[in-house]
């Protein structure tokens, strides 16, 4: 049985060599790496180990001994024990920078591929821009309420915060209320989570309950609701199981003004957080793809269309693949809502490399490809891509490993090139970066 590793008592003075990709700062001590929360590359810090592993130990800064130029005062009173954000400490302009080093560093060392051009960051608003966010709900007894908001850093607790910047103000100025409307109920202890889905026109929460409320419950739910001017679901099981308290108020959607789009979804449904920077996702994509009248465009991991029905206001045909049925059914609702008859979609799982070698659109022709898978990345598709010949192909991506790994797939391997890459700050504050890699059928092999 192994023992877990003695905390030195006292804090460390460390020199903070480099920014990891979580947003930590990174020292050395005889050799082993420190991470750093609340460090910049630069700076000297004390700071306090908090947890030790054998390849690596984990601290939180106490106090900076010698700042760095690009140290800001963060714009969140509970930063320091929120763990919705890790870099408001961080100048926003280097925040973006330190990201597109981190993606380029990803491809260079995992993919062994380097873009032949690098486009400037697409940057947008860096405060209240989360319009989805699940929330986490507690009634702590030793507090006497109940707490609402994002957990602790590295911690199980929900953090102590009466309201949030960077979620759409509709709903961070709701924490509070939240709170004591929750407090007040019977079934306070069996709600374990808030799902937030802002639209344009919208707003929803989703209660996940393990009892049902009673009728004095939905009484007080509703009339927080009509007070708050947003809707209630309620979720006593699967994401099937959601259903709006009382009548729906509306219509939940977002739009793509610049291609005349309005795009239906559900509370629970996979969009992106930030929808002012999705606009220039959707903006950019169509620059780089630029598919003209004549051309077939396929478009993976389609979820409900977001990219699927732009490309179609350009091309002649647009295909959509989505592993998740309801999506592509919500996909093929948002093609007919917006009058676009030259959008089809299937549903395939795209991870299951048997199964898409049955698959018939993957014998059909297109003169370019869109992918924007999740995290996991989109190895398993890439061959068969490959083999289909796609002249240009644009990798649309959350997680910059998975994507410096299938960078080095179909360059080393397919026949690619890598033209372009750009980063977006979808998630201002926090380590996650969007990016946005431009790949052509490499003539000259």
């Amino acid at each position: 049985m192994s023992r877990r590793k003695r905390l030195p008592t006292e804090p460390l003075e460390l020199t903070i060599e480099s920014l990891a990709h979580d947003g930590r700062g990174v020292a050395r001590v005889d050799g082993k790496a420190v991470f750093v929360h609340g460090a910049l590359p630069g700076e000297r810090v004390r700071a306090r180990i908090t947890r030790r592993r054998r390849d690596l130990d984990e601290g939180i800064t106490l106090e900076v001994l010698t700042a760095s130029s690009e140290r800001v005062e963060p714009g969140c009173e509970f930063y320091d024990r929120c763990g919705g954000c890790s870099l408001q400490h961080l100048d926003p302009a280097r925040q973006i920078e330190a990201k597109q080093t981190m993606v380029l560093e990803n491809l260079r060392r995992i993919g062994k591929v380097t873009p032949a051009q690098v486009l400037a960051p697409v940057t947008g608003p860096l405060w209240g821009y989360r319009h989805k966010a699940r929330l986490a709900v507690r009634n702590v007894r030793g507090k006497g309420r109940v707490l609402v908001g994002f957990r602790e850093r590295q911690s199980p607790y929900v953090a102590d915060m009466t309201h949030c910047e960077v979620l759409h103000p509709s709903v961070g100025r709701l924490l509070v209320p939240l709170s004591e409307l929750i407090g007040r109920l019977s079934i306070r202890n069996r709600i374990p989570q808030i799902e937030v889905a802002v639209g344009d026109a919208l707003v929803v929460l989703v209660f996940r309950v393990l009892d049902p409320p009673s009728a004095a419950d939905e009484q007080q739910l509703r009339a927080f609701a009509d007070k708050h001017e947003i809707e209630i679901h309620l979720q006593p099981g699967g994401p099937e199981s959601v259903n709006p308290l009382g009548e729906s108020q509306g219509d939940l959607y977002y739009s793509l003004p610049a291609q005349k789009l309005r795009l239906a979804f559900g509370p629970l449904d996979f969009t992106q957080v930030n929808h002012a920077l999705n606009c220039e996702l959707v903006i950019q994509a169509l620059q780089r793809l630029a598919p003209t009248p004549q051309e077939r465009v396929l478009d993976l991991f389609c979820g409900l269309g977001n990219f699927s029905l732009p490309l179609a206001r350009q091309a002649r045909e647009v295909l959509g693949v989505e592993g998740d049925e309801a999506l592509v059914a919500r996909a093929r609702a948002n093609a007919e809502a917006n009058a676009i008859d030259n959008a089809r979609f299937a549903t395939a799982d795209l991870h299951d490399a048997a199964a898409l070698e049955r698959a018939a659109w993957l014998r059909e022709r297109f003169d370019a490809v869109l992918i924007d898978p999740p995290r996991s990345g989109a190895r398993e598709i890439l061959p068969a891509l490959a083999a289909m010949g796609h002249p240009r192909l644009l990798y649309v991506s959350c997680h910059p490993a998975t994507l410096a790994r299938d960078a080095g797939l179909l360059v080393h391997e397919h026949g690619y090139a890598l033209r372009e890459l750009g980063v977006l700050d979808m998630f201002p504050h926090t380590a996650h970066v969007e990016s946005m890699a431009l790949f052509e059928q490499d003539t000259g092999k």
